[in-house]
């Protein structure tokens, strides 16, 4: 898109920050930040997870952070004509240019503060077709939606910072 940013140049620039979404509860509606504070151990500041009122709070606690790509969310759109906005999928973060399956175990930063790590894949499930309404949806994103990640350090990041490979 021609309204995006350019990519950070450095040389272990992945891609960059497109959209940040929290939602205060489980169940609730995902809201568009400009900017959000990372809480090592917890989660973004004013989201459901870091307040241990998520609807997964009491699986092992691997998804402080979630992330999506903006290209599966473009190609879902493309292909098969489901249009969806960024934080409808629930993701924390919407990045463009980082192939997020290969961070699994993997150390990234998220800005010039953040330190985070890629925990497993954040594989759609049935939970994400009754909240959205979108049944099908797991069978369309399979494989691609998205990382779920600790947050080491904490710190504040922004919509158009880059992630790095640490």
């Amino acid at each position: 898109m021609s309204d995006q940013p350019p990519v950070p140049e450095h040389p272990n620039t992945l891609g960059l920050v497109e959209a940040i979404h929290v939602a205060g509860i489980a169940r609730g509606a995902m809201r568009s930040v400009g900017e959000a504070t990372a809480l090592a151990g917890r989660g973004l500041e004013g989201d459901r997870y870091a307040r241990g009122a998520g609807t997964f709070s009491e699986w092992p606690r691997d998804h402080e952070l979630t992330l999506i790509e903006a290209e599966v969310i473009e190609e879902v759109a493309e292909r098969h004509g489901l249009r969806l906005a960024p934080g409808e999928l629930r993701r924390n973060i919407t990045t463009r240019n980082v192939r997020l399956n290969d961070l699994v175990g993997k150390r990234f930063c998220i800005g010039a503060e953040v330190v985070c790590e890629g925990t497993r894949l954040c594989d759609p499930c049935a939970h994400l077709e009754v909240v959205t309404g979108n049944f099908g949806l797991c069978r369309l994103i399979a494989n691609r939606g998205g990382l779920r990640a600790r947050i080491l350090t904490g710190g504040v990041f922004r919509v158009g910072d880059a992630v790095l490979v640490v």
